[in-house]
């Protein structure tokens, strides 16, 4: 009777010995990959809901006119998601180039680095856009925590919680002194913190809350909790660029 196939050993060695298949590794960039489309269909899911809103301002805003698109909540969402490509193009150069220096995690980073901009700088002008009585009305403070809370609305607790999230998220992803919940929510308060400042001590006619602070830390928390299985635990390899 015949051996069969699998039975088969070279001369002169065993089944027993032939040499196992090596294990199977992971494909690189993998984490990055779940990254850009978890984005993409939040955005874009995000994008269907708010069509109506988001088509007000269209005409204005490519029209490269300020006043109705710049300066409004609903131009400023606009832009962001316009200019959404042109962020995916900056990462993928990005991510080319540290790939090409033999760097490690060259998607992970770069999608964190630019998710940090895109997501955060939007959000940035909007709580620093002035009001009608900038310059003239004094600055105002309110540090009764919770009083604020429930003239917010909706809308605003909302909009607080996204202030710093695309921080929060990808903070600790690009950079291991960041990847705990202490120091993500240190962050987040830190940054809400010299924005309520600087709204104060410009003047834009606005109202310094300490409510608009415990929202924004919350946002970065929640949003660091959500990527907590990509944070950067270790420090990167030595070989590539940054």
């Amino acid at each position: 009777m015949t051996r069969p196939a699998s039975l088969s050993a070279p001369p002169g060695e065993s089944p027993a010995e032939s040499p196992a298949a090596p294990p199977r590794r992971p494909r690189p960039g993998t984490g990055g990959i779940v990254l850009l489309c978890g984005a993409a269909v939040v955005l874009a899911g995000g994008a269907f809901a708010l069509r109506r809103m988001l088509l007000m301002p269209a005409s204005r805003c490519m029209a490269g006119k300020w006043h109705g698109c710049f300066d409004t909540f609903n131009g400023v969402v606009l832009m962001t998601l316009v200019l959404l490509p042109v962020a995916v193009l900056v990462a993928w150069v990005l991510a080319w180039r540290r790939k090409a220096a033999g760097a490690a995690g060259a998607w992970r980073r770069s999608l964190a680095e630019v998710g940090m901009v895109h997501g955060t700088v939007p959000f940035l002008w909007l709580t620093m856009m002035p009001g009608a009585g900038a310059g003239v009305v004094p600055g105002r403070v309110s540090l009764v925590p919770l009083r604020d809370l429930a003239t917010m609305g909706v809308l605003g607790i909302t909009g607080n919680l996204l202030v710093f999230a695309s921080l929060g998220f990808f903070a600790p992803v690009r950079f291991a002194a960041v990847a705990s919940v202490p120091r993500v929510l240190a962050l987040g308060a830190g940054c809400s913190v010299l924005v309520e400042t600087a709204q104060y001590v410009l003047r834009l006619d606005r109202v310094s809350s300490v409510d608009d602070v415990l929202v924004n830390t919350v946002g970065a928390v929640l949003a660091g909790r959500a990527s907590r299985r990509w944070w950067r635990t270790r420090p990167a390899g030595r070989t590539g660029g940054s």
